[in-house]
């Protein structure tokens, strides 16, 4: 089972604040929009998304079909059969967002200790 690239996601009081703790760890913006409250950072091939006022929590987030550098694989397992092998293991969905036979889709699970975690395919 391929999952595809690994983040997590944020949730900051001051994404201003948030931004220079990170850049002073050398994390660079590589995406996102201050101005909608939220970014995307990057060090190496570690990421990690800022969102302020998007969401409780922080996120675990999967990206099938991408690389760490969102360079499309060539082969990947998609969101859907993810979900399919989910189910078939007893796992509980608490969000799908499926649709059609292929491309962008998504669904969400939580662990045993409460932490969430995104399956979102964005090819």
């Amino acid at each position: 089972m391929e999952l595809g690239a690994f983040s997590i996601s944020l949730a900051v009081n001051d994404i201003e604040v948030s931004k220079l703790f990170y850049q002073k760890m050398g994390f660079e913006i590589v995406g996102g929009d201050q101005s909608q409250n939220w970014l995307i950072l990057k060090n190496g091939s570690h990421k990690i998304g800022l969102f302020q006022g998007m969401f409780e929590g922080n996120i675990m987030t999967f990206n099938p079909g991408w690389d760490q550098n969102r360079q499309t694989l060539e082969s990947f397992t998609d969101v859907r059969e993810l979900l399919k092998m989910f189910e078939a293991q007893g796992v509980n969905i608490l969000q799908k967002a499926i649709t059609g036979e292929s491309g962008p889709s998504h669904f969400s699970i939580q662990d045993p200790d409460g932490n969430a975690i995104l399956i979102d395919q964005h090819v």
